[in-house]
């Protein structure tokens, strides 16, 4: 009979060739949570990658996690020390900080998932709570539909939307704010600082915590 991978194990499966294989890789499934795309972040940075950047693609604004090899001597010496303490890697094989063939975090490795759990979703957030977009959303359905009620003499039913449409968009910009507020403060009392990257946009910054 033929072996199926559990959904870990194919995670994991993609994740080392990618490794093997790639300088630069995306991590991306519909269905997986963010402490999943963590702990594969974590376990690529083990051999020698880091984290780069989340973006959120498509309509259904799925999380790409983007990842690059580090080229710096402590990552280069990481992956060598994990490379020789892990050396068959396979379905149900143990990887760097977790249980065998999971994507559940060792104890010594919890600390580390949680704050790449964070961060991902301190930089979805900052996507998903585009300021400009949201408002520009916001006030163009409030124009659109009052619009509509003059052209089509539906008053009630167009003016309604015309004001519910803004309010959605503007308390959706106002959770997504405080959440990642929130987050933010977790963040920087956990050693990460604010950068500002090649487009001006304010990030935050992980303390070195890989070092060999």
């Amino acid at each position: 009979m033929e072996h199926v991978l559990s959904l870990a194990d194919r995670h994991l499966t993609y994740l080392m060739r990618q490794i093997a294989t790639r300088n630069a890789f995306v991590l991306m499934h519909p269905f997986a949570e963010l402490k999943t795309f963590a702990a594969q972040v974590y376990v690529a940075e083990c051999y020698g990658f880091r984290y780069e950047r989340v973006e959120l693609v498509g309509r259904q604004r799925m999380v790409h996690v983007h990842l690059v090899r580090d080229p710096s001597p402590a990552a280069r010496q990481r992956a060598a020390v994990n490379s020789a303490a892990f050396p068959d890697l396979g379905p149900g094989r143990p990887v760097p900080g977790m249980r065998p063939g999971t994507l559940t975090p060792l104890p010594e490795a919890q600390a580390d998932v949680d704050l790449l759990t964070d961060l991902i979703r301190y930089e979805g957030l900052g996507h998903a709570a585009n300021q400009a977009q949201l408002k520009a959303i916001a006030w163009g359905s409030a124009v659109f539909f009052a619009l509509m009620a003059a052209l089509t003499g539906k008053y009630a039913v167009c003016l309604t939307i015309a004001v519910l449409l803004p309010l959605g968009a503007l308390g959706v910009l106002r959770f997504n704010t405080a959440r990642r507020a929130k987050l933010a403060e977790r963040l920087t009392a956990a050693g990460c600082t604010t950068v500002r990257d090649a487009e001006g946009q304010e990030r935050l910054v992980r303390p070195e915590r890989y070092a060999v």
